[in-house]
């Protein structure tokens, strides 16, 4: 397919609530359906919540109660990748025939990871990214992403591929990024400032791929009362002011950045600007100089624990077993 239309979502989530983030973002990926797009990308964090403002209670060398009943809270709104929540958005996504790039807080076991689920109308979710480092405060909250979810995702559109907020300043991602040949790189974030669209410009060009920035645009009156925001508790105090976008391979914003308010922005994509732009310019190919720059990178899924069979029965532990 050399051209389609591809949408990029700015709506605030329901924090603490995350059947009524599912039932918004079912909707949204409708009326975005209804107008033929066939790549719809959303922010991060969308589904179980982007708790901006939060500290959860833990000044260095302590933690509070309240805090921790915060994070019990925002733990219980994550979601499990089979479960109900994310089937019903890969329902939405097949009816609307459309490729769903979504933010989620996924629970693994008794951790939770800010992941980008890739989810194909035709087969449902087909992959994940994982966060590889969380920013500043988030470590307190997000495990860390490892390799084995940094793939480019082909598709019938598109090379698909996702990395979330200041991932996007690691050039080492970005440029394993390209080696994959990603032609269509979103970008879900919750950073709304000035400096964010030239960055992503700058990975537009230097990618040679179009690139699809998300952002929430999120009031302080859609968390509960007794949420703990260190921002302030104005109820229409913007606590993201989105600023999301859709740029070409040469760095020319298509749609965007929007800062009012929630929309959805929609933009043409013709695949043959990503070959006319790397004529001169490919960051992982004939602009590559391998004889005086190499990178190595792993994409073994790191397990804190592993079980091997030594050959005798061996508990969890490795150690012999008595009878």
């Amino acid at each position: 397919m050399n051209t389609f239309k591809a949408a990029v979502v700015q709506a605030g989530a329901c924090p603490f609530d995350t059947a009524a983030s599912v039932t918004k973002a079912v909707e949204l990926i409708h009326e975005a359906g209804r107008s033929d797009a066939r790549l719809i990308v959303f922010p991060e964090a969308f589904i179980g919540c982007y708790p901006k403002g939060c500290s959860f209670g833990a000044p260095v060398g302590m933690r509070t109660a309240e805090g921790r009943e915060t994070y019990r809270a925002y733990f219980d709104g994550a979601v499990k990748l089979d479960g109900d929540e994310i089937a019903s958005i890969a329902s939405a996504a097949q009816s609307s025939n459309a490729f769903v790039v979504m933010g989620c807080i996924e629970r693994d076991g008794a951790t939770l990871y800010c992941t980008a689920l890739y989810i194909d109308g035709a087969s449902g979710v087909v992959g994940k990214h994982r966060k590889l480092m969380p920013t500043a405060g988030e470590r307190l909250i997000w495990g860390f992403g490892d390799g084995s979810t940094l793939t480019v995702i082909d598709t019938s559109i598109g090379k698909i591929a996702a990395a979330i907020c200041w991932e996007n300043y690691m050039p080492m991602l970005r440029m394993f990024m390209y080696s994959q040949g990603v032609e269509l790189y979103c970008a879900p974030t919750a950073d709304d400032r000035d400096t964010w669209i030239p960055s992503m410009q700058h990975i537009a060009i230097e990618g040679r791929c179009f690139v699809f920035t998300a952002c929430q645009y999120l009031k302080r009156s859609s968390f509960p009362t007794r949420y703990l925001c260190a921002l302030g508790d104005d109820p229409n105090l913007v606590l993201m002011r989105g600023g999301s976008a859709i740029i070409n391979p040469f760095g020319r914003l298509l749609a965007g950045p929007y800062f009012e308010g929630e929309t959805i922005l929609y933009a043409d994509i013709d695949m043959s600007e990503i070959v006319r732009g790397k004529f001169d310019f490919d960051a992982a190919g004939h602009y590559a100089r391998p004889d005086v720059f190499a990178l190595t990178v792993n994409v073994k899924a790191n397990l804190p624990v592993s079980v091997r069979d030594i050959g005798i029965d061996s508990d969890i532990t490795g150690a012999p077993q008595s009878f």
